[in-house]
This record gives structure tokens, sequence and C-alpha cells, in this order.
């Protein structure tokens, strides 16, 4: 067995005892693989170990890697901040985003998403700390921006995604990924199709899961430091 072979049986067994210690339901958290600067041999390994859905920040570096690896028919995910000029491309390459943050972001996906093609799954990124240098919508716009994604034929809102201020205190941890999960279970009442809350890295997955993630986002604890 390889280490992230390992590394991932590790996380899926403690990832299933917090299910269980937070009544959550057996099996509603899933793992994505944050596979950005790892090199292919690692992400092969991963998806031997069972793994499909891996998110990556850098469009050009995901798209050698979509290209080489596309015989395993893998579910990919962009999880960084998006430039305009760069929505054509990801609206080709990937399945799902989970840091559309304005309406022109939004808009351009959707025009650049083939009709012919299966929409393409989107998270509203929501800026919980208010920091100047993390991306996302503020949490009182994100109504407002779902409300748009909506209405874009060629786009499937999903859910919401969000990295927070590092906290090494769990229940400081909690208390932010409260805000998040107060506002998706809200606009779940109004959007049938919101069915994702990807939050959680690997810092700070118990207090994710904790709060209803059903996304974890964890790259170091699988693959391990990058070099």
């Amino acid at each position: 067995m390889t280490i992230v072979a390992e590394n991932i049986k590790v996380i899926l067994a403690q990832i299933s005892h917090l299910e269980q210690q937070y009544g959550r339901t057996a099996g509603s958290v899933k793992l994505l693989a944050v596979s950005k600067k790892q090199p292919m041999e690692k992400i092969v390994s991963a998806n031997l170990a069972g793994l499909n859905d891996f998110g990556e920040n850098y469009l050009q570096e995901a798209a050698v890697k979509i290209e080489e690896l596309k015989q395993l028919a893998l579910c990919w995910h962009f999880i960084g901040p998006i430039q305009s000029n760069k929505t054509k491309a990801i609206a080709e390459h990937f399945q799902w985003v989970h840091s559309v943050d304005r309406v022109k972001v939004a808009q351009r996906l959707n025009q650049h998403r083939e009709s012919s093609s299966l929409p393409l799954n989107v998270c509203v990124q929501v800026n919980l700390s208010g920091e100047a240098s993390k991306s996302g919508t503020a949490l009182d716009q994100t109504d407002a921006l779902c409300r748009e994604i909506a209405e874009l034929p060629n786009l499937k809102l999903r859910g919401l995604m969000a990295i927070p201020a590092a906290l090494n205190n769990l229940e400081a941890q909690r208390a932010s990924f409260r805000q998040l999960r107060d506002a998706f279970v809200r606009l779940q009442s109004t959007y049938s199709s919101m069915d994702t809350l990807s939050m959680g890295m690997s810092g700070d997955f118990e207090a994710a899961i904790a709060e209803g993630s059903t996304l974890l986002r964890i790259g170091t604890g699988i693959f391990g430091r990058r070099d």
C-alpha cells in the first residue's frame, strides 16, 4: 500500500468516526482530494485507493493533468480564484467550480459551457472573515448571487464554499463554519439543487463535519506537504 493510500484510509476512518460522534448520517461527508502541485503518480495512487474527485487551483497546471489522466474518467473540481479571462477554459475542462464569487464570472462560465454538455456544477464562495486577501462574496450578498446563478441555464447551483481564517480552537472554527451552514440551510428551502456544503480542510475538518459539511477539501492530509 502506498503512503497516499494509507493516508486516505486513515482520513476515511476519521471521517466515519466523526460522522458518528456528531450525529451525521454515515457516508454523508465526501472527500475531495486537493491535488494542486502534486505529481501525476500521486493522483493515480489516490484514484487506485478509491478517490475519483480531485480539486485544482491553477488552470494551466490542471489542464495538463486532466488531459494526461483522461483515461481515468476523474471528476475535476476547480477550487481556486477565478480570473475572467480563464472562464472559457474552466468551463470546458471541469465538472465543478467551487469558487464563483461574482455575477460576471457566473455569466461567463454559463456562456462558455456548451449547451450540449451537462450543466456545470457550481458553488458560491463566501468570504466569512471579510479578509481582503481572500476571495468570496460577502455573507450578506450570498442570496443575491445565488438568485442570479439559478437563472443561468448552463450552470447548476449546488451549494456554498468557504475558506475561513485559520483558527486553532475547535469552538472558534465551529462558530465560523456555522455561519455558512445557516446560510446553506436557508437557501436550500429556495433552491432544490443545493446539496453541497464545501467546507473543511486538513486542519479544521472536525469542526466542518460537526457543522454540517458534505464535502471536505483535503490536500496535505492525503498527499503530504508539497515540495
